[in-house]
């Protein structure tokens, strides 16, 4: 079991001896100061041999302990739940299976509270162990790394019903356009992707999925919007004014520059191929600072043809690189 390291105001031991020691957890009190032993003597582990002392002490308390001793335990298991730096963390984690967990153990210290107002000193010995442990429960639940996990698991799902539903998008407005080219080689390599991204995420490789399904993204959206290259498809793009579509072609224009970082990354090593993808780019820079330019005039007309011309020198760079995408 891999130990949750949680900085407390006791002593390190003192909390892993919670985690990892059963007997210790159900008998003995956590305290910054322990209380003396039913017997009188006072019980005070230091530094390393804590957890040592913890198991000497938990046979000890197998007998009845005083009302100040109760009170001392509760006092310190109260200061767990609700103080710790494990208590923040929880709080901190957002995870509702924590939060919950958290909640069962204020409920039992409530509980053991309510009985020693009552007088009554031996029920709060039994319920204090399983608040300890439900405390215990939830930071397990809020450590960094399963929430983490966690996390991924739900960005990548996230990802893929995204690229599911443009690739749908994508896949219907094709069936609607005449043209066909490409239509075909665009969909193998998005539905391999899908395919590739979803073994990994049954793997539990969530990091590399989802970077399989970013490229995969990108490439779905690259040709939803080449399919309106050289026609406008006026029931899918209906713009209400040339300045709405000028900011449609920078949006298209950014994708195609975000495909080159992501498809090219690898076969950019090779010195020729950089150098060739970089001629492309100077080309697509310098149009689109011409379509920047007419923007600030108001001729959108213009600058959304310039932008064209820089998106299509973006594609044959993908393209001569050995990447086909539609454009």
């Amino acid at each position: 079991m891999k130990t949750i390291r949680l900085s407390i105001a006791l002593t390190g031991a003192l909390f892993f001896s919670l985690i990892g020691n059963s007997s210790i957890a159900q008998t003995a009190p956590v305290a910054e100061t322990p209380p003396a032993s039913p017997t009188g003597a006072a019980v005070a582990p230091k530094g390393a041999s804590d957890a040592t002392s913890l198991m000497k002490r938990s046979r000890e308390n197998q007998k009845p302990m005083d009302r100040a001793q109760v009170e001392s335990w509760l006092e310190s298991v109260s200061r767990l739940i609700e103080q710790s730096s494990a208590a923040k963390q929880i709080e901190d984690s957002g995870v509702a299976a924590a939060l919950q967990k958290r909640e069962e153990a204020r409920a039992l210290l409530k509980a053991a509270k309510e009985a020693l107002d009552r007088g009554d000193i031996v029920k709060p010995q039994e319920i204090l162990p399983q608040a300890s442990h439900k405390f215990v429960e939830a930071a397990r639940l809020a450590a960094p790394e399963q929430i983490t996990a966690g996390k991924q698991q739900t960005d990548f799902n996230a990802r893929l019903e995204s690229v599911k539903s443009l690739y749908g998008a994508y896949t219907r407005v094709a069936s609607e356009k005449s043209a066909k080219q490409g239509v075909a080689e665009t969909k193998r390599s998005i539905d391999k992707a899908l395919t590739e991204a979803e073994q990994l995420g049954k793997s539990g490789k969530y990091v590399e999925g989802r970077a399989v399904l970013d490229k995969a993204y990108l490439l779905a959206k690259a040709a939803l919007s080449s399919l309106r290259s050289g026609d406008t498809l006026v029931r899918t793009l209906n713009f209400a004014s040339k300045e709405e579509e000028y900011h449609y072609e920078l949006d298209r224009n950014d994708t195609h520059q975000m495909l080159i970082r992501v498809l090219l990354a690898e076969k950019r090593n090779a010195a020729e191929v950089d150098g060739m993808v970089r001629d492309f780019m100077d080309k697509a820079k310098a149009l689109r600072s011409e379509a920047e330019a007419a923007a600030q005039r108001k001729d959108f007309a213009a600058a959304i043809k310039l932008l064209e011309d820089s998106t299509g020198e973006l594609v044959r760079a993908i393209r001569n690189a050995g990447v086909f995408i539609p454009g």
